[in-house]
């Protein structure tokens, strides 16, 4: 290769934010010592590389006033490459975000907290994905919905509608409890995908339904504790509130929204549901994305089988896969990930994306919504930054990854 062509290659990656490469390789499967031996070569020789596109993406963002402050974390099945930080965890005084900061997740509490009770239970036996939701909740009734199957539900087809302002009609727990319940569909079901907050809060109340815990238990007890994610947690205490990354402006709740979830119907169901309110760190994210590298195993500690991951992150319709959103092109997964690849997006600011193929994983933890949801720029800092780490994974010595022990 000529020298002064690698030398411009590398400027490219390093500056990763309006010029993005698209590359075609041919990689053979790793396979057991000499892959985690080359997993750490790329770990000494490309962590200065991703922290500078790190640095660089946020750095960018931060000046752009993207968000108050962001933390960024890349790893493989066998830890964290690099994690960088910028700005604050808020727009006036406050701490600098660090591993952990706990940020209110939004719908990465669809994937990290349902998704996963859902793959444990469907595991056991207690659930099949194309039974309808009335064999288990047969009080779920109203026009058509005798036809909505699990699986409907969890690739967004179910035909629910995407959210209903119910917070404005009441803010008491069980009234608005039973307005999701009873939402009626607009239309048949599996007629076309319409992402739904409320068919995953039906998935959260199957969840209950079928373990006999509240959802916060459940996933408390079978996933965090299990995995030492002790930093992640629906309502937490307020004694962590100086780690908490406060989101929007809502003078309905009194001002900065700090503390409790963002999500105004998660927040009147009492601050638990499948579709928001879960809060996490870095620290944490990172246990749960190896987890799912390691083929559903971690230090010794089985979440899910590997052939559960394989069937829940394979695409069922357009970008979704079951529970799990697929890279298209155009999403937060932007133009390099291969098609085993799956994650999902945040309200708040946040995205997760794991590629088992190239064996990595991208986690981008911010507020953007503060002062107010108005701010859209995190678009285009996702897009970045899963760009620049994927030139750089798939420019490293480390071919691609098919399964780790």
């Amino acid at each position: 290769m000529n020298p002064a062509g690698s030398s411009r290659n590398r400027l490219q990656r390093q500056r990763v934010v309006g010029l993005l490469i698209c590359f075609t390789t041919a990689c053979a499967p790793a396979r057991g010592p000499a892959a985690q031996s080359q997993a750490l070569t790329l770990a000494s020789t490309e962590r200065s590389e991703l922290r500078d596109s790190l640095r660089v993406i946020l750095g960018r963002a931060s000046a752009d006033s993207a968000f108050p402050g962001a933390y960024a974390v890349v790893g493989t099945h066998a830890g964290i490459l690099a994690e960088d930080s910028v700005g604050h965890l808020d727009w006036g005084p406050a701490a600098v975000p660090d591993e952990h900061s706990l940020w209110d997740l939004a719908s990465l509490t669809k994937v990290v907290g349902m998704t996963t009770a859902i793959m444990q239970l469907y595991e056991q036996g207690k659930v099949s994905l194309d039974a309808p939701l009335q064999r288990y909740i047969p009080e779920w009734q109203g026009p058509h919905k005798e036809l909505v199957t699990i699986r409907h539900l969890i690739t967004h087809t179910s035909r629910l509608p995407a959210f209903k302002a119910y917070d404005q009609q009441t803010h008491d727990p069980d009234s608005l409890a039973k307005l999701m319940f009873t939402t009626p569909l607009d239309t048949l079901p599996g007629v076309r995908m319409v992402y739904s907050d409320i068919g995953a809060y039906m998935l959260g109340r199957l969840v209950e339904r079928l373990s006999g815990e509240t959802l916060d238990q459940y996933v408390l007890n079978h996933v965090f504790r299990p995995l030492a994610m002790d930093e992640t947690m629906y309502r937490p205490p307020a004694s962590l509130k100086p780690r908490i990354a406060p989101t929007e402006i809502d003078p309905i709740r009194g001002g900065k929204v700090w503390g409790v979830v963002h999500d105004e119907r998660a927040y009147y169901l009492g601050g638990v549901s499948a579709h928001a309110g879960i809060f996490s760190s870095a620290h944490d994210l990172a246990r749960f994305a190896r987890m799912y590298l390691n083929t559903g195993i971690l230090e010794g500690v089985r979440i899910i089988k590997p052939e559960t991951i394989a069937l829940f992150t394979t695409r069922q319709v357009q970008d979704r896969a079951l529970g799990w959103q697929k890279p298209d092109g155009s999403n937060s997964a932007g133009h390099l990930m291969s098609e085993r690849a799956f994650g999902h997006t945040g309200f708040t600011g946040t995205s997760i994306w794991i590629d088992p193929t190239r064996d990595v994983f991208v986690i981008l933890l911010s507020n953007r919504v503060n002062p107010t949801r108005a701010n859209t720029k995190i678009g285009r800092v996702r897009v970045a930054l899963a760009d620049a780490v994927m030139s750089t994974m798939t420019h490293s010595s480390l071919p691609a990854q098919s399964s780790h022990p």
